[in-house]
């Protein structure tokens, strides 16, 4: 497990945190991780290739033409 400082944390929202783990019988440090794993279960996992995909997707790149590959692509020589 890993250590997780929040810092500048305003009084009214320290009270609010304070008030809801004290409503559901928690220390305040379990009722902040019960809602950081609550509001991110929410969240779908999105792999790296659809969040790239979805970051373009608007700029249609999808309907540029590509020219013809005439030749192979050539093995390049690395015994120089």
């Amino acid at each position: 497990m890993s250590t997780l400082t929040v810092r500048n944390l305003d009084e009214d929202l320290k009270t609010r945190l304070r008030v809801r783990a004290a409503q559901n019988g928690r220390s305040m440090e379990a009722e902040a991780r019960e809602i950081l794993r609550a509001s991110l279960a929410t969240q779908p996992r999105t792999g790296l290739g659809t969040l790239i995909h979805n970051r373009f997707a608007g700029l249609g790149l999808d309907e540029l033409e590509l020219p013809p590959r005439d030749e192979l692509p050539r093995i390049p020589d690395l015994t120089a």
